[in-house]
């Protein structure tokens, strides 16, 4: 007889196949039209009964709105799409409004490229009127930004997509220009003329921030400097004998803006029989460089040489010699050619010295820099070269002249070599930067302006009071707060928001008057900032000041875009535009190269502004590599697109891969990775469809006096893993808690309960005590189990709970987000009844070892032909636990036994027959039925 159709087998429609990349844009649809989704989540939370004050905001940090979403987009925003529902499901009031940043350089090189060139070869930007250049730009952020929000939403990620920030938005240029305003109100906005990193390639000021170091091969060249007769009469040397000050230098090209010297103060310096002036320290390593034979004619103290002349072979000017700590015994001569034009510690060792009355005849208040914005050098060369060779150097790019100046040194070239170094390079061009004195903007560091203390001490007190994930995050930041220069947030382009100051022609000041600074910022709101070169003065100021507008110039300077970025806290949190959430945010959480980013110049506006940081925690995350931990590079071949990871896997592999990643470091994607992370996923949903199969007929959860020894004992491995499990995703420890989730479904769900639960939920009657005892531990499991996934698995528990029983308690349009843990039996102990389950568990191990040798020698077929017989102390549920036959009125042979901890367990044949129906061998006759299936089934 088939006794099939008597047995209660496994019943629900949500498939085994996920088919991700077919089934997950139709549900995406319907949560992102009209951000329907993220509308539910606030209004679910809206009236939080359960916690009403408990708020989370994550602020986002704008992706650059210039082309197709990168892998390492997917992490990040995965990532805050992951915190953020974490904190939902948790039963907090959630806000997350994306944000972009639209201004910048990589947006206007992208428009030049694009524009090309003439038939004289003249780039067409350069033709353009700049109203037409940053239309351009405008058109080509908004149509990335569209493009990326639409990846962004195909990852699964719900936000304010629908009312999201943009830094162009006319209203958001308003509120960087009052950002600016309020600094400048501060007190902390200064302008000089200082040597900065200056990108040649990109033609603009470059932060500190924007510069990254590469190897770059330099020539190392010591060079003479005759002393004047007046300085040797001043040292006591004989005035016919020639004595050269020997300086060292990397950068050839800077040599004719030389004007100093400079010595260490503590040192002493010696004059060699050649002539040459060098420092003492340093003579062992110059012997071996061949400079000098090392034999002395005269010690000198370096205070005994201030203010000593020595003259520059390239033109014959004077360099005066200064003393400054920043000279270091480290190589070189111990004398360091100084261009204040070119060096920052030439610059202040120059500033410190200039209001000396010796330094009256050098003119202090001026600077030699004869480079112009795109490297090469201009016509003011012309008065620091001989008229002989002058004109060959104008127009000539810095770099390629260091050969025709080390030409023009002839005998004066005393060593010349090249060597490999880290130098700065610009972070958007690659190419090496300079540095060059520019008139720029700057925010003081260390200008004290609250309550006495500087920007950099209120920063730092900052950092302390905010939490980092990882810790180490603190003192990476610490570190470039302690040690950065003043913030230089001019630029020297086209698009971007405007230093929109008017300049007092005269003075030189900045017009800083509230109603004109208001003004400006009211104008920006109705027509974008625009308006600064589209309108003439006049029409920019108010009413008050129309008359004086011929006093008055506009400064032609934009903002370093990371002054936009860094603003986005006020524009955003605290303007009242966006329904975004509270100042400070909860969260930032970015790359963790954002340290010396957006991390840091928010951290400083906010400080400056509001005396603290724009967050209360910093999350951080590493780059994404290939499989060989090797950075992704086109050239390479080994770039993994977000976009094909959708279409062949779907999103949630991508979103189950930055969950199982140890995000805190880099993470490796590669094909093979995600063809593992896939696997897992089957895993997680296949035993969600187990158990959701096996309540599909459960009215109601059975009594907690009615649950067995091994319900207990899964409920209160369950209970465990999933209370490890939050803590670990409150820390956003995410892989921590999904291995814990991963090895109880494998272990101990799967490989134990749901194996050994089998025959009572198949072959029970429907309403049978100890079924709905199992299908109620099954039910409360995968209540706890779909809650605690769905933050990561948003789309497969939408799925799976549109197909879910009427017992889990959800239902509507939006189940996922409706979703909440059954709350039964959560005080339930495996150890009520005194079982060692530890025992159990060797046991078990031991047992099915056993009974795999014996099914390889052929005694038995199944481990149901067996029985175990043996002390189990209290324990009354031995058959089931190692799915063997229950002993009957009769055992077969002993083919076995085990022990553990000094107890024996012997293992039968069953004495008894076959059930046809649920093939335990606990029937009476060949053929038959054992008793409870004879109850159930009949005959």
């Amino acid at each position: 007889m088939d006794y099939k159709d008597t047995l209660l087998l496994p019943k629900t429609d949500f498939p085994m196949r996920g088919n991700l990349p077919q089934n997950e844009p139709k549900i995406y649809e319907k949560w992102q039209k009209d951000c329907a989704a993220y509308h539910k989540m606030r209004s679910l939370r809206a009236t939080n009964t359960h916690n009403p004050q408990k708020t989370f905001t994550l602020h986002d940090g704008p992706p650059y709105a210039n082309g197709n979403l990168h892998i390492g987009h997917a992490l990040n925003k995965i990532l805050k799409d992951i915190v953020i529902k974490t904190h939902f499901f948790n039963g907090d009031s959630v806000r997350y409004t994306p944000g972009w940043d639209c201004h910048g350089l990589p947006i206007e090189q992208q428009v030049e490229k694009s524009l090309g060139k003439d038939a004289q070869g003249k780039a067409k930007k350069d033709t353009l009127p700049k109203s037409k250049i940053r239309e351009l730009c405008r058109a080509h952020a908004a149509k990335y930004l569209a493009i990326q929000a639409d990846e962004f939403k195909q990852m699964g990620v719900l936000g304010d997509f629908e009312n999201p920030y943009k830094t162009m938005d006319f209203a958001f240029e308003a509120n960087i220009y009052r950002t600016l305003c309020e600094v400048a109100k501060k007190g902390l906005l200064a302008t000089r003329s200082k040597p900065i990193f200056w990108s040649w390639a990109a033609r603009s000021a470059l932060a500190e921030a924007e510069v990254e170091y590469k190897d770059k091969e330099d020539y190392s060249i010591f060079v003479g400097f005759s002393l004047t007769q007046e300085s040797k009469q001043k040292l006591t040397l004989e005035s016919n004998k020639e004595i050269k000050a020997v300086i060292w230098t990397t950068t050839p090209w800077t040599l004719l803006s030389n004007q100093a010297i400079a010595l260490n103060p503590n040192e002493i310096y010696v004059i060699t029989e050649e002539g040459y002036l060098l420092a003492k320290p340093l003579l062992d390593s110059l012997i071996d460089k061949g400079i000098t034979k090392g034999e002395i004619l005269k010690e000198v103290y370096a205070k005994e040489l201030e203010y000593c002349e020595a003259i520059n072979p390239l033109n014959e000017r004077k360099s005066v010699i200064l003393l400054g700590e920043h000279v270091l015994m480290e190589g070189g001569s111990g004398l360091v050619h100084t261009a204040p034009g070119h060096g920052e510690d030439d610059y202040f060792l120059w500033l410190k010295y200039a209001d000396e009355a010796k330094m009256a005849k050098y003119n202090p208040t001026q600077i030699l820099m004869p480079v112009n914005d795109k490297g090469c050098y201009d016509e003011s060369v012309c008065e620091l070269l001989p008229s002989s060779v002058a004109n060959d150097f104008v127009g000539l790019h810095i770099f390629k002249a260091n050969e025709k100046i080390l030409e023009l040194l002839g005998e004066n070239l005393i060593s010349c070599s090249k060597f490999v170094h880290s130098y700065p390079h610009c972070w958007r061009t690659h190419e090496p930067v300079i540095y060059r004195a520019t008139k720029q903007w700057f925010i003081l560091m260390d200008k004290p302006f609250l309550d006495g203390k500087s920007l950099r001490e209120v920063a730092l007190k900052a950092i302390d009071e905010t939490r980092f994930y990882p810790a180490s995050g603190r003192n990476r930041i610490n570190a470039m707060i302690e040690n950065r220069p003043d913030w230089c947030i001019s630029r020297q382009r086209d698009w971007g928001v405007p230093i929109a100051f008017f300049i007092d022609k005269e003075s030189g000041e900045p017009l800083l008057d509230e109603d004109v600074l208001e003004s400006i910022a009211k104008i920006f709101e109705k027509e974008g900032c625009d308006a600064w070169w589209d309108k003439e003065i006049e029409e920019l100021l108010p009413s008050s000041y129309k008359s004086q507008a011929h006093k008055y110039e506009k400064c032609e300077h934009i903002l370093d875009v990371w002054f936009d970025s860094g603003s986005t806290w006020n524009a955003v949190l605290k303007s009242g535009i966006y329904d975004a959430g509270e100042y400070p945010s909860d969260m930032y959480l970015e790359g963790s190269d954002q340290h010396r980013g957006w991390f840091q110049s928010s951290l400083l506006l906010s400080c400056a502004l509001q005396g603290r940081a724009p967050y209360k925690a910093v999350l951080t995350h590493g780059f994404t590599m290939d499989a060989n931990g090797q950075k992704m590079s086109k050239s390479k071949g080994n770039v993994v697109l977000p976009q094909e990871v959708l279409k062949q896997y779907g999103s949630e592999i991508l979103r189950l891969w930055v969950a199982l990643s140890d995000y805190q470091n880099d993470q490796k994607i590669s094909n093979d990775i995600l063809k593992q992370v896939s696997e897992q996923y089957k895993k997680i949903r296949n035993t969600i469809r187990f158990l959701m199969a096996n309540v599909s007929d459960l009215d109601c959860l059975a009594k907690e006096s009615d649950l067995g020894q091994i319900d207990r004992f899964i409920l209160s491995r369950a209970f465990s893993a999933f209370s490890q499990a939050r803590a670990h995703f409150k820390e956003y420890n995410f892989i921590s808690a999904m291995q814990i989730l991963s090895y109880f479904i494998s272990n101990e769900l799967s490989g134990i309960y749901l194996d050994l639960c089998k025959d009572s939920l198949y072959c029970d009657k429907k309403n049978g005590k100890e079924r709905v005892a199992h299908q109620s531990v099954m039910a409360v499991i995968l209540s706890h189990l779909c809650h605690l996934l769905a933050p990561v698995l948003t789309y497969t528990i939408e799925e799976a709970l549109s197909f879910a029983p009427k017992i889990l308690g959800v239902g509507g349009e939006f189940g996922v987000f409706e979703i909440a843990p059954l709350e039964s039996y959560k005080e339930i102990a495996s150890d009520r009844e005194n079982v060692d389950f530890i025992l159990l568990l060797e046991l078990r191990n031991k047992f099915n070892e056993t009974l795999d040798s014996l099914k390889k020698d052929g005694v038995v077929k199944s481990g149901l032909e067996l029985c175990v017989v043996g002390d189990f102390g209290d324990f009354k549920e031995s058959a089931k636990w190692l799915i063997v036959s229950e002993e009957g009125k009769k055992l077969g042979e002993k083919i076995s036994t085990i022990e553990i901890e000094g107890k024996i367990y012997a293992i039968h044949k069953s004495g008894e027959c076959k059930c046809e129906r649920c093939w335990r061998y606990m029937a009476s006759s060949s053929g038959g039925l054992c008793e409870r299936c004879e109850k159930i089934a009949g005959k």
